[in-house]
């Protein structure tokens, strides 16, 4: 476990946003820093994806019927409070991520959880998310400038397309 007590070791970065990738077809979310110097993408699945549009939309509705979730109602239970939200590293390409629950008496329970759902939590919670700044160079960064943010999606998406070619079909169209 990373320690939180160094300064500087975490980036806060907060959900700027979703979109569709057009090339892989794929939901990505977008990690900003307040300065937007940085950016991160997490690419999700569909069903992922499903539950960040309930999110913002549900926010509303569970607001407006007085319901909490089941994390929400179990954290109050245990006489918790969500204390950080941190994605810690990136191995094999996946994001690792934990909540920080604190109790009253001050003693903290970390909790390992799946990348989306951390960030469903810095959501819900309105908190942002504490992201490894050793992460920040391993992550597939973003240059938030427009030529920087154009060069670097279009060689991402060469890169994707590379990837998802089948040599079997090579040869088959006139060039």
């Amino acid at each position: 476990m990373n320690d939180m007590g160094k300064p500087g070791m975490y980036l806060e970065m907060k959900v700027y946003g979703f979109a569709l990738d057009a090339i892989a077809q794929m939901p990505v979310i977008i990690l900003k820093d307040a300065e937007e110097k940085h950016a991160v993408p997490v690419w999700i699945n569909a069903s992922e994806s499903v539950s960040f549009a309930a999110e913002f939309v549900g926010r509303e509705a569970s607001v407006r019927n007085g319901r909490k979730d089941v994390f929400a109602t179990l954290v109050e239970r245990l006489g918790m409070t969500v204390s950080s939200i941190v994605i810690e590293s990136l191995r094999d390409g996946v994001f690792t991520a934990s909540v920080r629950l604190a109790s009253a008496d001050g003693e903290e329970m970390r909790l390992e959880l799946h990348v989306s759902e951390a960030m469903l939590l810095s959501l819900k919670y309105r908190l942002p998310m504490l992201v490894d700044r050793e992460l920040l160079t391993q992550a597939s960064t973003l240059d938030m400038g427009e030529e920087g943010f154009a060069r670097e999606n279009n060689a991402r998406r060469f890169v994707d397309f590379l990837d998802q070619l089948d040599p079997s079909t090579m040869g088959k169209y006139p060039m």
